[in-house]
Parts: structure tokens; sequence; C-alpha cells
């Protein structure tokens, strides 16, 4: 209503306000000055320029630069000075707003009622229409990002609304989210108006709206599941310290408890593996080894082989490497298919790990069998 007014009854630099009564429909219109004085703005006490330049209301484009308009009136402003030109419907000085209120400060708003209007033009008419919609918006995307911004790092549920190019779009009803194809778990397929949930890890504000940005292959997403599932995880009884995860094959996670007579692997299996088995279902079949945490690194290496069984094992501090001896039948499980249980392991420790059987000609068998590169995981 403000914009509408100021359209066609304002003046250029005027400040208008405008309170609505939403019970009677009545508008009042406010002009709003700021006190000024001659620390912030520039008097208008220079020379007046030539007819010339004065004709016909514009200046002619060999003006220098730097040349303003302030008031109706021509100056020249000097770069190096921060003040602003006073201008009449946009400032008051100190000195006369002090006859109208008391008390009255520098950069403080003096308020002066307008005449109401009611017979605004079409142009007017729209000038208002846009302001309301852009106000709209801008207030929807301020309610959205405050909404689900307190809900990054969680995992939310939505339905899939269209899958394109690969990309997932998951409707929020009143947010958009987007699952990109890198951020899927291989084998995965999605139908419009399934059900679908996901790790929000980024909130993303774009000049095309609000857009939350969704993963299935992110670490946090196993974390974040499980403490759904296991009450003793959620609160904070149970903690997950590390996770090594190859999205769609297997993950391995290392847990601790803060409570002795709580057993931590124990809570996230769940009676007769409930808790693990819904989790393996949410993620499309992926195996999930849980293994305990130790601070002893010979202990929490040893258990990271899981499901193989460790003879010995020596720590080079060094080259930060393990070097693991298992029986000759446990080799093949130490390593995995691929080298896939072996490169989990090294993933969640951080050492090297170097597998060896406790015989030369198992060694050498597995050796055949298993590219030497995937038996040593960096």
């Amino acid at each position: 209503m403000a914009a509408a007014y100021k359209k066609d009854y304002g003046k250029k630099g005027q400040i208008i306000r405008a309170k609505f009564d939403l019970e009677t429909g009545k508008t009042d219109f406010y002009q709003i000055k700021i006190v000024v004085d001659e620390t912030i703005a520039i008097m208008n006490t220079s020379p007046q320029p030539s007819p010339e330049r004065r004709g016909g209301g514009s200046f002619p484009s060999q003006g220098k630069a730097g040349d303003e308009v302030a008031g109706g009136e021509y100056s020249l402003k000097d770069p190096n000075d921060e003040r602003v030109h006073f201008n009449a419907e946009h400032h008051i000085l100190l000195e006369d707003a002090k006859k109208i209120k008391k008390g009255v400060e520098l950069n403080d708003e003096v308020v002066f009622p307008l005449e109401m209007k009611d017979d605004y033009g079409r142009i007017a008419a729209q000038t208002a229409k846009q302001v309301i919609i852009q106000k709209i918006r801008e207030a929807e995307r301020t309610s959205i990002i405050n909404e689900y911004g307190t809900k990054e790092g969680e995992i939310i549920g939505g339905i899939v609304q269209k899958v394109e190019r690969g990309n997932v779009y998951v409707d929020f009803n009143r947010a958009t989210g987007i699952l990109p194809a890198e951020e899927q778990i291989p084998g995965e397929f999605f139908q419009r108006g399934q059900r679908i949930r996901a790790y929000l890890y980024n909130v993303e504000d774009s000049p095309r709206g609000i857009n939350l940005r969704l993963s299935r292959t992110h670490p946090k997403f196993i974390e974040k599941l499980f403490a759904i599932e296991a009450p003793e995880i959620q609160n904070g009884i149970v903690e997950i310290r590390f996770i090594a995860r190859e999205p769609g094959a297997r993950s391995k996670i290392a847990v601790s408890s803060k409570d002795e007579h709580i057993d931590a692997v124990g809570s996230c299996v769940g009676q007769k593996g409930t808790r693990v088995n819904t989790i393996t279902q949410e993620l499309g079949g992926e195996k999930i080894d849980i293994i305990p945490w130790s601070e002893d690194p010979k202990v929490f290496v040893s258990n990271s082989i899981s499901p193989a069984k460790v003879i010995s094992i020596n720590l080079d501090e060094k080259e930060h490497k393990a070097i693991i001896e298992v029986a000759d039948d446990q080799l093949s499980l130490a390593i995995g298919k691929g080298g896939q249980n072996v490169r989990l392991a090294a993933k969640l420790t951080g050492w090297r790990i170097d597998i060896k059987s406790d015989s030369l000609s198992a060694k050498d068998d597995a050796e055949k069998e298993v590219p030497e590169e995937k038996i040593i995981i960096k």
C-alpha cells in the first residue's frame, strides 16, 4: 500500500509507511524523515548552476564525475566525503526536529501523517501487487530456512515428486529436496509417489528457491538410522565412534559404551538382529559389521578384521602399518571379496593393513587368487 501511494502521490526521495487495519480495511499513511545535521548531510549551499545547465530539468552530458543533484540543486561532492546530500523530503534538521519532538537525536525518525487516498491508478495497483507477492515469497523462504535449518544433519522423509536425469526430487510439502545420482545407493530405483528417507546434509538458499540437499550414501545416514532404532544411541549411552562404508555393499561401524553394564554391539544388533536387520533393509540389503571400539590400537585393528579371527598382530608405528597373521582358512575371509573386508578395516582404523597366513603355502595360494595390492591396503 505504501508503494502504491508513493507511485501516485509521493515525491522522489520520500519514505512512506502504511498502517493497515485488518478489521476495517482502513489504511493510514505516514511520511518518515531522518534527523540530520551538518556532520551527516551536506547542506545545499553550493553555487547554483548556470541557466544553461538548469534548462530542461536535466544537466548536459559533459557534466563532470561527482556532480549530483540534491533538493533540486546542483553541487559537486568530494569523493572522500561520506556525508549524504540533504533532501527536504527525506531529511529534517536537528534544530527543526526538536521543535516538533522533544528529546530527538541524530538518525532518529520523525513521523508526519499524510492525507488518505483511495483512488489509485492501474500502475500503482500493479506495483502494490508485485510488492505483496515479493514479500510473501521472502517470508516463505525465511520460514522454510528456519524450519529445515534446524533439521540439517538429520533424517527426513518425503514423497518422490519426479525422477529426472538420475536425480530424484522429493516433495516435503513446503520445500523440495534433491537426491543427486551420486548420493543414491547403487541399484536403488525410485518411482513417483514412493515414500523415501534420506540424510539432509545441506539447506541451500538459491535464487530459484530453497533446495534441500539429500544423501543416502553419507556415513552419517547409517549413524542416524541406528539412533532411530537403538534408544541407547539416541540417549548417548552407546556411541558410534567411526564408520567406514561402501554404499550398497558393506559397512563397518565401531561402537563403544559409556556404561560398562550395557553391551554396545548388542544394543546395535538388537534381539535376534531385529535392529540391524531393519537398517539393512532400509539400505537395500547392505551388510553391516558392528565391532567394539578400543583405545588399544592392536585390539581395535584386530576387531576391525571381523568376522575373521586374528592369530597375532604387530604394529609399525613409524609407517603406521599393521601386520596381521591369520589362520589358513581365515585368509580369504579376512581379505574379503575383492579385498573389501580389509579395505573397510583400513578405512575404519586409519592403519595400513597387511594380511598374512600362518603358512607360506597358504599365503602363496591366496596371492594367486587375490592381487598383492588388495592385500596391503592404504
